[in-house]
């Protein structure tokens, strides 16, 4: 059996100087049961990672997506060794950032100008910042996870510390349903900036539907803004406007744009683009050279290599292996499986007198006894294996049956080793 002793450990130490002992809300252990579950990688290669108690799993995390290749990839390292020998950042532009700002307009259909961040609220709040300068206009209508900032986590249940004036400039519409956005247009007609969508996320597009919101933006007055800081370069080359079709004005890029290094981007429409002249969009990190590098690398070896067309044979093959393992087994009340192929999700519904979330916290502490990382999504990446996807569909044909069996005898609470998860907030 997998033990943790030396994560736990040093969850102690950590905790004494970070609050929950990680910088980022879904690596602590508000995501990862206590008792059954790492809580420090120590290095990662490919699709694998091993903790600092040496486990090995594979990683179907990828970083919270932002791995689109494979943990160290040898071309992105390479080009970013290469980078260090030149130096990381100058007291003015590297040529750098006009070369990967072209790779970008060459590859993503809004793309006239590009400005960079370091993470994705960068860009998306960057996004808002110049469609309210463009519009004049204050409000924001948003569906989806788009980040920390005030302007939208304070549409979320963690909102503490957002001022009131600010929660109530953003609004808030459902997927796949354009009578809640056009209601919430016309609440405030002539005055939404912009409307801020992820593109795709658990749920498909219904037919037309992108193409609706689109136009509705815009007889309102509004920008149409993508933010594909998940489904850029993972979706397709272009991105999820590329892969249904329906081009933004304005759209923002962070995790696979450069295979973990941290940068950012928003892009779209000269005009409207032309605003961060006059809008303070300004980072001294904005332009740091090693992230730029490896994104050149990936966006390289995006147009050279089968990335896109790989993460999708194998996503396919999750979603078809994971799909016939619930309903052999007559789970589909328990567990069901949605998602583009590149970006899939395990749901968990409250079944037979348990909880979603005790639900999760079972499948997660016997995933992670089989070696596989998992939070209920599975981000692929160029280096999962065949074996690697064959590993987690036996992963799930021994756990997922046993769990609808632990579910039938009312005996839930009493398998698992440890207190069950409870919710940090509903994303999507």
């Amino acid at each position: 059996m997998k033990t943790f002793q030396q994560s736990e450990l040093y969850l102690q130490r950590a905790e004494k100087t970070i609050p929950l002992g990680s910088q980022t809300f879904s690596k602590s252990r508000t995501q990862y049961p206590h008792g059954v579950s790492p809580y420090f990688i120590k290095r990662a290669q490919g699709a694998h990672a091993w903790d600092i108690d040496d486990n090995e799993y594979i990683d179907f995390v990828s970083s919270l997506a932002a791995i689109t290749l494979g943990y160290n990839d040898p071309d992105v390292t390479r080009a970013v060794r290469e980078q260090l020998d030149v130096g990381v950042i100058f007291s003015l532009p590297h040529p750098i950032e006009t070369e990967v700002a072209e790779l970008i307009c060459e590859m993503v259909p809004c793309a006239e100008m590009v400005r960079f961040g370091k993470n994705g609220s960068d860009a998306t709040s960057g996004a808002v910042r110049i469609s309210r300068a463009f519009t004049g206009r204050d409000r924001v209508m948003v569906c989806g996870y788009h980040g920390w900032q005030d302007w939208y986590i304070g549409t979320t249940a963690r909102n503490r510390g957002v001022p009131k004036a600010t929660q109530e400039l953003t609004h808030t519409f459902k997927y796949n349903d354009l009578e809640s956005l056009e209601a919430g247009l016309a609440q405030h007609r002539g005055e939404f900036a912009a409307v801020v969508m992820e593109p795709m996320n658990v749920a498909e597009p219904q037919v037309g539907f992108l193409n609706g919101v689109k136009a509705l933006a815009h007889a309102h007055g509004a920008l149409l803004v993508f933010d594909e800081t998940i489904t850029g370069f993972r979706f397709s080359n272009g991105g999820a406007q590329e892969h249904f079709g329906v081009t933004p004005d304005l759209a923002t890029f962070g995790k696979g744009l450069a295979n973990g290094y941290p940068v950012s981007a928003v892009a779209g429409r000269r005009d409207v683009m032309k605003m961060m002249e006059e809008v303070f969009f300004s980072f001294t990190f904005g332009g740091e050279a090693l992230s730029l590098a490896a994104a050149k690398a990936t966006l390289q070896k995006l147009k050279t290599q089968p990335v896109v067309k790989t993460l999708l044979a194998h996503g396919n093959q999750i979603l078809t292996g994971a799909r016939r393992v619930v309903e052999d087994g007559g789970l589909g009340d328990v567990f069901s499986l949605s998602g583009h192929p590149t970006w899939t999700f395990l749901t968990i519904k409250d079944a037979r007198g348990a909880t979603a979330f005790e639900i999760k916290t079972l499948l997660m502490q016997e995933l992670l006894q089989r070696g596989i990382l998992s939070v209920g999504s599975h981000n692929v990446n160029y280096a999962h294996s065949e074996a690697d996807i064959a590993a987690l569909i036996a992963a799930y044909a021994e756990v997922l049956p046993m769990i609808g069996q632990v579910l039938d005898r009312g005996t839930l609470r009493s398998t698992l080793r440890c207190e069950p998860l409870v919710p940090l907030f509903k994303l999507r």
